[in-house]
């Protein structure tokens, strides 16, 4: 069956950086869009970062430009999300997800995806 196994998230002061890894297995990666999206308590989730099948393409919201890098390795079947200069109101569980890549990317973005991992814990200190 299709896993998505997200790792590397952790407690880190604001200002502090972490990556965010996400292995995935089960499916033909590279037949996916790849995504992250996050979610704080009593709050809905939220897109944070996608990158196309072919990584021609990223896509971030808002909150995190310039201070998100996306990137993918085929080879390894893994997603990567870089977050630098890191601020309290980061703090969420962040998913990766996994799109089909015959879907627009706008619509994985709005948790069109066909599969989620478990998340990871990223909490940010002031």
């Amino acid at each position: 069956q299709v896993q998505l196994v997200e790792s590397g998230g952790g407690l880190v002061q604001a200002g502090g950086s972490l990556r965010l890894s996400c292995v995935a297995s089960g499916l033909t990666f590279n037949n996916y869009h790849m995504g992250w999206f996050r979610q704080a308590p009593g709050k809905e989730s939220e897109f944070v970062s996608a990158i196309s099948w072919s990584a021609d393409n990223t896509y971030y919201a808002d909150s995190g430009k310039g201070r998100f890098t996306i990137s993918r390795d085929n080879g390894k079947n893994t997603v990567y999300l870089q977050m630098s200069s890191l601020k309290p109101e980061d703090s969420a569980v962040y998913y990766c997800t996994a799109c089909a890549r015959a879907k627009a990317i706008i619509y994985c973005r709005a948790r069109g995806y066909d599969y989620r991992g478990q998340g990871t814990q990223v909490t940010v200190s002031s």
